[in-house]
């Protein structure tokens, strides 16, 4: 089961066509900087202190390393199992998406409670649609009792929904349920991801120039790429 689209690659594409397109076809132009890599260790150091707290989970990448193609079905058969589940890593593929949940509890009525887990000290944007794009496929594959992100740090009031619902684990976790917000998102995913899929089947590089967006939300790790003046890759 081949997929398009990541969670990681539908950020890259809100953020510019032409990032989207070299992430799927030139991986290897990326050049990420030292304090970026740094991030990268401290969320997976955070995300692995919370799932800490899920002793008898099944680590999906554990079992399946990176085949990724098999990820859905494997999640599929732990999830039918009787009783409760935790799994992390779970696989949901939905709309040439393949998105890997952090934590996913299976309760006891087969509804799942997840988990995004996010060691930044507010809810951004980026972490917001991160996770939406989870719920839009999850939702498609299994029934959701509830979506939340788990972050670390204080939380602004002022950035919940009326619909937001949050609440502590511990003082190192704050988790807020996001699940109605993430329900009303669908139609604009689905409309990026068609928008992205069109970009991904272009056959050469899209020619869009570099500009502010290159640094927001996040640094671009093909800038010095881009900054060349070359724009004639291809598939051929």
């Amino acid at each position: 089961m081949r997929h398009l689209l990541s969670k990681s690659k539908y950020i890259r594409g809100l953020q510019c066509d032409r990032a989207l397109w070299l992430d799927v076809f030139h991986p290897d132009l990326a050049q990420y900087s030292r304090e970026t890599m740094r991030k990268f260790d401290r969320g997976r150091e955070f995300e692995r202190a919370f799932k800490d707290l899920f002793p008898d989970a099944v680590d999906v990448s554990a079992a399946l390393g990176r085949k990724f193609d098999k990820y859905a079905e494997f999640t599929s058969n732990e999830l039918s199992r009787e009783g409760e589940v935790n799994l992390f890593e779970a696989g949901f593929f939905f709309d040439d998406v393949l998105v890997l949940a952090d934590v996913v509890h299976k309760r006891a009525d087969g509804t799942l409670d997840i988990y995004e887990v996010k060691s930044g000290s507010a809810l951004s944007d980026t972490y917001r649609r991160d996770a939406a794009l989870q719920h839009y496929v999850i939702s498609h594959c299994q029934k959701i009792n509830s979506f939340s992100i788990v972050y670390n740090g204080k939380l602004d009031k002022s950035d919940l929904s009326e619909s937001s619902d949050q609440s502590e684990m511990s003082d190192n976790f704050k988790i807020v349920n996001l699940t109605a917000e993430f329900a009303a998102e669908h139609e604009t995913i689905a409309r990026n991801i068609a928008v992205m899929k069109g970009t991904i089947s272009l056959t050469s590089e899209p020619d869009t120039p570099t500009g502010a967006h290159c640094q927001t939300p996040y640094e671009c790790p093909y800038q010095q790429h881009c900054l060349t003046g070359i724009r004639d890759l291809s598939l051929f």
